[in-house]
């Protein structure tokens, strides 16, 4: 009787429950059993299948799936996107910020903004601490006075 077929579809089987739990358990498992289905297509007894199977199946749970499981531990708890991203940046004061309402120029347009902290002019450096919503909650960033490089500095910004 001929069980290659077997040892493919349990091969299948565990290849879609990998999909889903994304363990790589049950990819070694995949594996072992491919292995063990090319053991069989060869001629290779029933218990050789089984040996074959448990073989490549412990090997590569002992060998491989360490060095995958890292590999995606590390890259994924970096990864900030959306408003995440944003957190830390910094940002110039367009219109006066408070408590209740203010604007900035950040991450390439104008955001409405506000602060917890004290009153934040025109042209002030600020630093974004978190995003509420559509808001930006601010706080200033170093001295509030008007740097080289921002363009909103100076009398025309300001009012004066």
């Amino acid at each position: 009787m001929s069980v290659w077929w077997l040892w493919i579809l349990g091969a299948a089987l565990c290849g879609i429950v990998e999909v889903v739990s994304v363990s790589f358990v049950f990819l070694m498992f995949a594996i072992g059993a491919l292995a063990a289905g090319i053991a069989a297509v060869l001629g290779a007894s029933i218990p050789v299948q089984v040996v074959v199977f448990v073989v490549v199946s412990v090997a590569l749970l002992a060998v491989l799936r360490p060095f995958l499981k890292g590999r995606i531990d590390r890259s994924g708890s970096d990864v900030r996107t959306n408003t995440d991203a944003l957190v830390g940046k910094s940002a110039y004061v367009t219109e006066t910020v408070g408590e209740r309402h203010g604007r900035i120029q950040f991450s390439g347009g104008e955001w409405s903004a506000r602060t917890e902290g004290p009153t934040l002019a025109v042209g002030a450096q600020v630093r974004v601490d978190r995003i509420d919503g559509a808001t930006a909650i601010v706080s200033a960033l170093g001295s509030s006075a008007p740097t080289p490089g921002n363009p909103y500095a100076g009398p025309a910004a300001s009012g004066e």
